[in-house]
């Protein structure tokens, strides 16, 4: 009998145990395999809380985001992953500061909601990063690697994650706001959900942005400085606006209501034009200045970069069923079209953009496509 029991206990041992990655890195594995700038940050990283006193620095979360989306469907596994530091310096000459950012990685402490060896609620503190490697021998004008490995614990929340953020790589570089650069993790997280809302109170508005809670202590301060700027930039640089209810006791403001609608097919492509504009006339712009470049007499608009990958020789948006030939937009409406028959959205589109359809191409058509599909969604539901 004893025999039986110990080779029956060798087999569970020496079984595998499969696991498998929630949705979240499903679909960032099938973003990465696409290519181009969308990635998916899982809801379980975009929703961790700082602890008490901490936050990232704007600089350091880039550098997050960037190694989320390089690790993709991968991020889960018990493995190194790899960059280049070309990709995180984005023009800076020296290296001086990715070594700074890995630092603050390194060291910032997240908390999590959890249980106990008795099985008492408790909060368990841990760090994203476990461990890197960066080069500091640079040959023939290679700028070198860093290479990484995310903590037990962090791989944990990773690969259980369900929810996700799809989040634009040009749009996360392009933030000047560590506070905008998190409410537009926390919209891209809730968009598509039935209530497209954000709710709580100022500590959990706090945690939620890492703002310490010796900063900003007037609440006309922080809309001033955090609120009020945060929604200039999503509002130009994210597929979706941002807005916000205060909710008051008396005269103090007790708790915010955040509610985050897709943008509509113009502002789409206004969004994916000033993505691919240089950010040095950004904020004159956000302003409603004119970027020009005085030529003489007069004055030119400042020039802008073409749209990578784009061809000339790219179809317009057709006038049929998006069920023959036409895949990736029959993929888009059905992923962002919250159930709806797909070729009645394409029809409500034609109808919207009018003549402006005929122009649209490449970058523009699949973004306007999949913001006008989203803002169907928003505003009627489900069917």
């Amino acid at each position: 009998m004893e025999n039986e029991v110990s080779q029956i206990a060798e087999a569970v041992d020496e079984t595998p145990v499969e696991v498998s990655p929630g949705r979240a890195m499903r679909v960032a594995a099938a973003l990465k395999a696409k290519g181009g700038d969308e990635f998916a940050k899982p809801g379980s990283i975009i929703e961790i809380k700082f602890v008490k006193g901490e936050s990232l620095s704007l600089t350091a979360s880039r550098l997050l985001a960037l190694m989320i989306l390089t690790a993709g469907g991968d991020a889960w596994e018990d493995r190194p992953h790899r960059i280049r530091k070309a990709d995180i310096r984005r023009g800076h000459k020296g290296n001086e500061r990715i070594t700074d950012m890995l630092q603050e990685l390194h060291r910032t402490l997240f908390a999590v909601d959890d249980k106990s060896w008795r099985g008492k609620k408790a909060t368990l503190l841990f760090s994203l990063i476990s461990r890197s490697r960066e080069e500091t021998e640079e040959e023939g004008g290679e700028a070198g690697w860093i290479e990484w490995e995310f903590t037990p614990d962090a791989r944990k929340l990773i690969q259980a994650s369900e929810t996700y953020a799809v989040l634009n790589r040009q749009a996360v570089l392009g933030f000047r706001s560590n506070y905008a650069l998190k409410l537009y993790e926390l919209g891209a997280l809730r968009l598509h959900r039935r209530q497209a809302t954000w709710r709580g109170d100022m500590q959990a508005l706090r945690a939620a942005l890492g703002i310490p809670p010796e900063v900003y202590t007037d609440f006309a301060q922080l809309r001033r400085k955090v609120l009020e700027k945060a929604k200039s930039e999503i509002d130009q640089l994210a597929h979706f606006r941002v807005e916000w209810r205060e909710i008051r006791q008396g005269r103090t403001v007790t708790e915010l209501e955040f509610r985050f609608e897709p943008k509509g097919a113009p502002e789409v492509i206004e969004t994916v034009d000033e993505l691919d504009r240089h950010s040095a006339g950004r904020q004159a712009r956000r302003d409603g200045t004119v970027d020009a470049i005085a030529v003489g007499q007069g004055a030119i608009p400042a020039p802008r970069k073409a749209i990578a990958n784009k061809k000339p020789e790219e179809a317009a948006f057709p006038s049929g069923s998006l069920r023959f030939g036409h895949d990736d937009l029959l993929a888009i409406g059905r992923q962002y079209g919250g159930g709806w028959d797909v070729d009645m959205i394409a029809n409500g589109f034609r109808a919207h953009m009018g003549e402006r359809l005929e122009k649209l191409r490449g970058v523009k058509l699949v973004a306007a496509w999949k913001g006008f599909c989203e803002g169907w969604f928003n505003r009627r539901g489900r069917p």
